[in-house]
């Protein structure tokens, strides 16, 4: 169930605002930007006014980015290894800038997921009126 009954009646999908915070949107309204600089959340939404000081991502995005990275890059760098066995340096040229690309373009995504999850939730202080 993608939608969050809430104490006062409201209902927020989650699902909504985890795609929003994908985006690096709002999750409430999805038109502001989350971040004001690359992972520095905004202490107000420009857009609709909404507090997002709130939030508590902390590791969590870190470890998922790792988690999906980790499933996506280690089966391609087994494959091929075993498929053309490269030389050392082959790996460390391909397998590095990309790590750290997708990396950089992952996290602010997962985070922004993470900060719609708990608005839709109403975790850390995001319970307060709309």
């Amino acid at each position: 169930m993608s939608i969050v009954q809430t104490a006062e009646g409201q209902l927020r999908s989650w699902r909504r605002a985890m795609l929003r915070g994908v985006r690096m949107r709002c999750p409430a309204c999805g038109q502001g930007s989350v971040y004001g600089r690359f992972l520095k959340v905004r202490d107000d939404c420009a857009s609709c006014g909404l507090g997002l000081h709130h939030h508590r991502a902390d590791d969590a995005p870190p470890y998922f980015t790792m988690l999906i990275l980790g499933h996506i890059l280690v089966p391609l760098v087994l494959m091929l290894e075993r498929a053309a066995m490269p030389p050392l340096w082959v790996h460390m040229s391909l397998w590095l800038p990309l790590t750290v690309i997708l990396s950089l373009l992952l996290l602010p995504r997962i985070k922004g997921a993470l900060i719609g999850f708990q608005w839709a939730h109403r975790m850390h202080g995001f319970g307060d009126a709309d």
